[in-house]
């Protein structure tokens, strides 16, 4: 039923300005609407809502993804704009903060200025 609907991704957030500026500036993102209530910016055809809370306790877990080409790259880039890869004890990443699943698929986890969990993942092709 759902199946040809377009997706739209939902991140909670505290600071709507620092968010565009985030989402939209550091991560490239082209902003739709900046409203009391939500920033709205679109990727690759996906609407993310970034919306407005007064309080936000984090989850441990990536709540939103990408999936990327050259995975090397894209955190090099992300790096260059000021964004602090995450290293999780126990998980052997390597020197950019990568980590290879036992299928071979590789990916890096980073925050937004929330905390929120965010993650770039290469498949195995």
């Amino acid at each position: 039923m759902l199946g040809s609907a377009q997706v739209i991704a939902f991140v909670p957030a505290t600071d709507l300005d620092r968010s565009a500026d985030f989402y939209g500036a550091v991560l490239g993102l082209e902003t739709a609407e900046i409203s009391p209530f939500a920033c709205v910016l679109t990727g690759s055809g996906t609407m993310i809502r970034v919306t407005r809370v007064d309080h936000l306790k984090p989850q441990p877990f990536t709540v939103l993804g990408w999936a990327v080409t050259d995975i090397g790259q894209t955190v090099t880039e992300l790096t260059d704009r000021g964004v602090r890869f995450v290293r999780y004890p126990g998980m052997e990443q390597d020197r950019l903060g990568v980590w290879t699943t036992p299928g071979g698929d590789q990916v890096a986890w980073f925050t937004d200025p929330d905390g929120n969990v965010l993650s770039l993942t290469q498949f195995r092709s």
